[in-house]
């Protein structure tokens, strides 16, 4: 029987959807264009928790929910940078903006965050988790594990603490979590293994999740290509302490669209509703390669990556000495870049 349906299941299944693939595209058009004129959520006065507010997507984010006139609670590790954004945020429009320093790892930190919110505003509407950090390593050329937890933590757990926190808060608003996840969680990279594990269990923790709470509270999947934020400009940021570190430039030159344009459609689609936000969506089309032809797809990865020269190690702290040439150089966040040690680089936390 099994057989017999895994030569039948897949064309029938295909054969459906090119008959149907017109249709559906009308619904979700409809959808969209009823969404947007009649259900988008008006946020003057709501208050919205956005984690990793410092820099790149989360910034932006704080800014695009700014001028939509919502309470912030921008919450990050860099007060100082913070209270910039902070400002800004209320020179768009924001109605207040308060800045909180914690680190998203942490539960206690986390249920902090989340209870002076409450205590300051009496609610919370929007939890956006925006913390993210990426890496461009290859891991077998990794000699010290001591990065593993690290990059595992801030991907899954700096996302799932704050919504455990906040949860019970959301469901007495109707509120809305939003996601920063991306596109590797389905379509894996080169030098990109953890990263690519800890959102794939991110989304598909979210994705239960949404069947859990039903509609009592609202979930906003944002999936990403290539986007010109700090982590693909090489800024990494350690879980302890202020350090930050320049990875070298990836063999493959991905040009992604600016990080501007993806807050905007993020705060567009959790306002209107929508249980995904994808950009680009022309990464979409790989899917279909991945699930009928994933050996094409295999070969065409390693076909670009052969024509843009040989391995080497990115990211500063794998214990592997940066190759000749390379890029990579060590700078702290309050002083200008210096030069690496000479000899291996080791990953150690700072205490």
């Amino acid at each position: 029987m099994t057989s017999f349906l895994n030569l039948v299941v897949p064309p029938a299944t295909m054969m459906m959807l090119a008959f149907s693939w017109p249709a559906l595209c009308f619904i979700n058009a409809c959808e969209w264009v009823y969404n947007t004129l009649y259900t988008i959520e008006d946020m003057d006065g709501k208050v919205v928790i956005i984690t990793g507010a410092s820099s790149g997507i989360g910034e932006q984010i704080a800014y695009e929910y700014a001028k939509r006139r919502a309470n912030l609670v921008l919450v990050a590790r860099r007060e100082q940078r913070l209270r910039a954004i902070s400002e800004k945020a209320r020179y768009l429009g924001a109605n207040s903006a308060i800045v909180i320093a914690a680190d998203v790892v942490k539960e206690d930190d986390c249920r902090r965050f989340v209870n002076e919110t409450v205590n300051f505003y009496g609610r919370v509407d929007h939890l956006v988790n925006a913390a993210s950090l990426g890496h461009t390593f290859y891991f077998d050329e990794v000699t010290d594990s001591s990065v593993f937890p690290i990059l595992l933590d801030i991907n899954f757990w700096g996302n799932v603490y704050p919504t455990f926190v906040a949860l019970p808060y959301l469901h007495q608003s109707n509120g809305r979590v939003i996601v920063n996840a991306s596109v590797e969680n389905w379509l894996p990279l080169p030098r990109m293994s953890l990263y690519a594990a800890a959102k794939a269990a991110l989304v598909n923790f979210y994705e239960t999740l949404r069947l859990e709470v039903n509609n009592d509270v609202g979930i906003t999947i944002a999936t990403h290509g290539w986007i010109g934020g700090e982590m693909t400009r090489g800024k990494f940021m350690l879980e302890e302490g202020a350090e930050m570190q320049w990875k070298e430039e990836r063999e493959v030159q991905a040009s992604g669209g600016p990080v501007e344009e993806f807050a905007r459609l993020i705060v567009s689609g959790a306002c209107r509703g929508d249980a995904y936000v994808k950009y680009p969506s022309w990464h979409d089309t790989f899917l279909l390669f991945r699930v009928f032809a994933p050996n094409v797809l295999n070969w065409s990865f390693r076909l670009l990556l052969s024509a843009h020269g040989t391995r080497r190690t990115s990211m500063v702290g794998v214990g592997k000495p940066i190759s000749e040439g390379g890029t990579g150089r060590y700078l702290m966040e309050t002083t200008s870049p210096r030069k690496l040690p000479a000899g291996p680089i080791t990953f150690s936390k700072t205490e």
